[in-house]
């Protein structure tokens, strides 16, 4: 009787099969695809962050800061109670109807009454408090600044700039998403 020999199969569930090299530009593509994902996120959390803390911009258009903060420079500010003011912190202050608000450094602060507080204020750059101090209930208060980041807001703000990034923003969107051929 001789033995009856049966050939083992390999389970080819089992065996690894390589993927496919993907392209350089594929990986390029995806890679800045990615970034710009992350990019998205983050101004996503930073508007709710923006909307949740009561924080704002604002630019530096006069030098009354310098050199602290110089002209043109773009500051995060956040809404805070008259109460919490400290003497040294820069905050911002409405003037009134009709005019532009001030950005100047507290140099006292006295309270006068249902939550109201008589603010004086002092730019860097000037030899002398301003005229008078403001009476206000809330300030905004410079959490951090960026020299010269102001120009930048100021031009990419102009109308024909936000359609070009409009127009590159879709173009992205449908590139991203358009149908490829599977290799």
């Amino acid at each position: 009787m001789t033995p009856h020999f049966t050939p083992a199969v390999a389970d080819s569930s089992k065996v690894p099969t390589p993927e496919p090299r993907r392209s350089m530009a594929s990986r390029i593509t995806d890679a800045i695809l990615s970034v710009l994902a992350l990019l998205g996120v983050v101004c996503i959390v930073a508007t709710i962050a923006a909307f949740a803390l009561n924080i704002s911009l604002i630019m530096f258009k006069t030098g009354s800061m310098s050199p602290t903060i110089p002209t043109g420079s773009l500051a995060v500010v956040r809404q805070i109670p008259a109460s919490d003011i400290e003497v040294g912190d820069v905050t911002t202050v409405s003037r009134g109807e009709g005019q532009l608000p001030v950005t100047h450094r507290v140099v006292s602060v006295t309270p006068v009454g249902d939550g109201t507080y008589s603010v004086e204020m002092k730019g860097d750059a000037n030899d002398s408090p301003d005229a008078q101090p403001y009476e206000v209930s809330e300030v905004k208060k410079v959490l951090w600044h960026a020299p010269r980041l102001a120009y930048v807001v100021a031009a990419v703000s102009q109308p024909k700039y936000m359609a070009g990034i409009t127009v590159a923003a879709s173009f992205l969107v449908v590139w991203a998403f358009w149908p490829r051929k599977q290799q």
